[in-house]
């Protein structure tokens, strides 16, 4: 791999930062210094240092974020705004420059984020072919019938080109909030989909009269948010939770979907 894209990938800047600090000797392999950016290193063997500092690498990172209201999800390289606080600022501790959510969630929306640098597993969870599982706990403003379940979860057009696909909708214990006022109990259901369309939960509720006052991701495929991350922790997967999410299968190249 070459030296700068190394210090790149390992979070040291961009390509054109990393290579000022080769330039000006800041930067030993195995305790030499390299002048070049194109020289080639091994991760696996090499000793890399930044004035005595040691690089650490990691091929792949995957991070659990329980993220909070008013951030964006977005990666520093996809911000408009780069003043503005987006959900990779919040991870501590990283070893890699490139990371980016695995989807997306509003920013007024809150809970499980998966953080990490591994296209090919984003590619599989966020794939329309799977219809990978979200879960999420909902307080609405108002109570709905029987009626208004059963129209939601057969699925409902929201003014996309196809209707939302079926979902499954439960009453739900209540969470003590800020946002959870007593008179809510009947109004807080635990939602399940299988797709992600933009603002998709609250244009589904919008159609029968009802706003949705705070919406909680609480799990994606077979990873679950740990309760006990505050809002705007993060922590690193553990191997069963990396294990099971990497048990999810690849999407399907074969004949498209008719």
């Amino acid at each position: 791999m070459r030296l700068d894209k190394f210090l790149s990938e390992a979070g040291w800047g961009t390509r054109s930062e990393v290579k000022k600090l080769i330039a000006k000797g800041a930067v030993t392999v195995n305790g030499e210094p390299k002048l070049r950016p194109e020289f080639k290193t091994d991760p696996e063997k090499d000793l890399v240092c930044i004035d005595d500092s040691p690089v650490r690498y990691a091929a792949f990172e995957y991070f659990m974020l329980n993220k909070p209201a008013g951030v964006i999800s977005a990666s520093k390289k996809d911000m408009r705004n780069p003043r503005e606080l987006c959900v990779v600022d919040l991870i501590k501790d990283n070893k890699r420059g490139d990371l980016f959510p695995v989807g997306r969630l509003d920013k007024d929306t809150v809970g499980l984020l998966l953080i990490t640098n591994d296209g090919a597993l984003a590619h599989r969870l966020l794939s329309p072919k799977r219809h990978v599982e979200k879960t999420y706990y909902v307080e609405i403003s108002r109570p709905i019938d029987k009626d208004i379940v059963s129209s939601l979860e057969a699925g409902v057009d929201i003014g996309d080109e196809k209707p939302t696909l079926p979902c499954k909708l439960s009453p739900a214990p209540r969470i003590l909030t800020a946002h959870s006022p007593e008179e809510l109990r009947d109004r807080v259901f635990h939602i399940t989909i299988s797709e992600g369309r933009y603002h998709q939960i609250k244009r589904m509720f919008a159609l029968f009269g009802a706003e949705v006052l705070y919406l909680k991701r609480l799990s994606m495929g077979p990873l679950k948010l740990d309760e006990s991350l505050p809002e705007g922790e993060s922590r690193r997967l553990t191997p069963e939770e990396l294990s099971e999410l990497m048990s999810v299968e690849a999407p399907y190249k074969g004949q498209p979907e008719i």
